[in-house]
């Protein structure tokens, strides 16, 4: 039975000042009013060295949420993101201060130069990283995670670094599926989860092999949904949400 962490040490990481501390002195208080966030087996994320952290995606709020869960344990939360927005004025500086890993999406190839690089740059620096496996928010109509992308078995596979499947529920409730925000009440419960590292030892050094990253991508959402699974009280399904089954496009916004 999964139970509540205590709170861990600061990381040797998030000891050292920098840029993380003035937002973290902002986001912090405002995410904690909003949310009252309970970490469930935070020992499992690694407290040094490099990580792939891959969190279930069900709302547009998560992301606050699991930048606060990460540095509740003592982690500096850093995300992959666009590499377009890494040229945008300002943004572009805060994400590169702040570590963020640009992901390149133009070509199969280009993507799979910019993995090893990133991948080389997170074991160099002892550093973690957020990706979230599905690409956007998920296509479940009951938000269960649905078919993931290879993004993360990739980046975990081409230095070996540990991948850790995540879950949380609660989020949705404050701020809906491409829904309204919702403030009152203050301090909804949201629960946090941390799995054990995703066991990818049968496909290691072959990230180059299509089919090797398929398999291991989806143990990784299998992961994902058994975690969510203990914190919904109910079974995943067997399957994973498919949206080209049902018609619908795997990236941007869901129409109704």
């Amino acid at each position: 039975m999964a139970t509540s962490s205590p709170r861990p040490r600061a990381s040797e990481e998030k000891a050292k000042p920098s840029v993380f501390w003035p937002l973290a002195a902002i986001v912090v208080p405002l995410v904690s009013l909003i949310a009252r966030v309970e970490i469930i087996d935070g020992e499992k994320l690694p407290r040094e060295g490099p990580y792939v952290l891959a969190p279930s995606h069900s709302t547009e709020f998560d992301p606050l949420i699991v930048a606060l869960a990460v540095w509740r344990m003592g982690r500096a939360p850093r995300f992959m993101a666009k590499e377009s927005l890494f040229k945008v004025p300002v943004l572009g500086w805060a994400l590169r201060a702040t570590g963020m890993v640009p992901v390149a999406r133009s070509s199969s190839a280009s993507a799979a130069r910019q993995t090893i690089a990133a991948s080389e740059l997170l074991v160099e620096h002892g550093r973690g990283v957020i990706v979230y496996p599905e690409g956007t928010l998920t296509r479940d109509p009951d938000l269960w995670p649905m078919r993931g992308k290879t993004g993360a078995v990739r980046l975990a596979l081409a230095d070996g670094i540990p991948l850790i499947p995540m879950a949380h529920w609660g989020a949705q409730d404050i701020l809906p599926r491409y829904g309204k925000l919702s403030l009152w009440p203050l301090r909804r419960h949201v629960q946090v989860i941390v799995g054990d590292p995703v066991d990818l030892s049968e496909w290691s050094g072959k990230q180059a092999q299509p089919a090797a990253l398929v398999a291991g991508t989806d143990r990784l959402m299998n992961d994902i949904a058994q975690l969510l699974s203990q914190l919904r009280g109910k079974p995943a399904p067997e399957k994973r949400w498919n949206p080209a089954e049902h018609g619908q496009r795997e990236t941007g916004r869901l129409e109704p």
